[in-house]
């Protein structure tokens, strides 16, 4: 399987450029990088958003927190 157009490998390399997996393709990989690494701080800015708000309205409840300080 040749990723990169060549039928026959039987050439002189020194007269080959690139001969990495999809040459040419470096720029797409990056942008595609960027957006999932962008999407996934954001899924976990919002997941952590969700947490922090159901642990702040944990806390006000002061029943529960009694209840939990007497337990210890």
């Amino acid at each position: 399987m040749s990723t990169i157009g060549y039928e026959n490998w039987n050439v002189d390399l020194a007269d080959v450029g690139a001969i990495y997996p999809f040459q040419g393709s470096e720029v797409l990989m990056v942008i595609l990088g960027v957006a999932f690494w962008v999407g996934w701080h954001r899924i976990q800015f919002v997941r952590e958003g969700k947490h922090l708000e159901e642990a702040r309205k944990q806390a006000i409840d002061h029943d529960k927190i009694t209840q939990s300080v007497e337990r210890y």
